[in-house]
């Protein structure tokens, strides 16, 4: 019984969304100051359910049988999603972490260096910092200062950040093939791809790729959501979240890894991507 009713709502979601589709869709014929008062009016409603929904959990997190409502409830897809959509859950913690972690990679590369999370434990990170020298010249202990400080300010749980043992690194061969390039597609230059500016690649007539990339940091993805399918390329990205929304369910996901924050079992296609003779080339099999 709980399966057939679980299938009635899913339907009656799927309907409602796609009526905002059509809504969505209704609004793009209309001439630009229209467009302008409807996006006003958007802006309205959804600052006045967020206010809601904000009460409704702060309530719910004051009494102990309501925090466990609340947990329910987020298990929820719909729920999940429309809590997601104000903001109003945040990543798990390992995730916080390693956004921090890509947003200060640039400065530790500046130097020189590079970083990366091996695990987050009993609110302890543990990362490993690599190629910033060793003895009385290392820089470790001033980049890990500058790491701690960054996920203090952003990720406030955590009590601290340990330095893993730097561990010898292997040496790697390349053997010489006869067209290394085989199975790589070639696709745009790099100067089309801005940061935080999804891009569309046609890779034939029905499949695309979508190419995201923050300070400098590729991303190529399947261009299509977890959810129906449909392409992404057109979603909102929230530069400080890091994240992009389907255009069509407003599922949101990580820009980085593809996690889908909205429905934690969803995630889209991570294709390999590499820069080479100023063009973005992906493996697609």
């Amino acid at each position: 019984m709980a399966t057939g009713t679980q299938a009635i709502v899913a339907d009656e979601l799927e309907l409602l969304a796609g009526r905002v589709d059509e809504a969505v869709a209704a609004l793009k014929t209309l001439d630009a100051g229209a467009q302008a008062k409807a996006d006003a009016l958007k802006s309205a409603i959804e600052a006045f359910h967020k206010a809601g929904l904000t009460k409704v959990i702060q309530l719910l997190k004051a009494d102990a049988r309501g925090r466990e409502l609340l947990l329910e409830m987020a298990a929820e897809p719909a729920v999940y999603a429309l809590f997601s959509m104000h903001g109003l859950i945040r990543a798990d913690l390992a995730t916080r972490v390693v956004r921090v972690i890509d947003m200060v990679r640039p400065h530790i590369q500046s130097q020189g260096g590079e970083v990366e999370l091996d695990s987050v434990e009993d609110n302890v990170a543990f990362v490993r910092i690599r190629g910033t020298g060793h003895g009385c010249n290392s820089t470790t202990p001033r980049l890990k200062s500058e790491i701690e400080e960054a996920l203090r300010q952003h990720v406030p749980e955590l009590e601290r950040v340990e330095v893993m043992a730097e561990e010898p690194e292997p040496v790697l061969v390349q053997i010489a093939t006869a067209n290394e390039d085989q199975g790589w597609l070639k696709g745009p230059e790099t100067s089309e791809l801005h940061d935080a500016k999804p891009f569309r690649w046609d890779i034939s007539d029905d499949s695309s790729v979508l190419l995201i990339r923050f300070d400098g940091r590729l991303q190529a993805f399947r261009n299509a959501c977890a959810h129906q399918g449909l392409p992404l390329d057109g979603g909102m990205v929230d530069i400080e979240a890091r994240t992009i929304s389907c255009p069509w369910h407003g599922f949101r996901f990580d820009c980085q890894t593809g996690e889908c924050l909205t429905a934690p079992q969803a995630q889209l296609e991570t294709l390999p991507v590499r820069i080479k003779s100023g063009h973005a080339w992906v493996r697609t099999a």
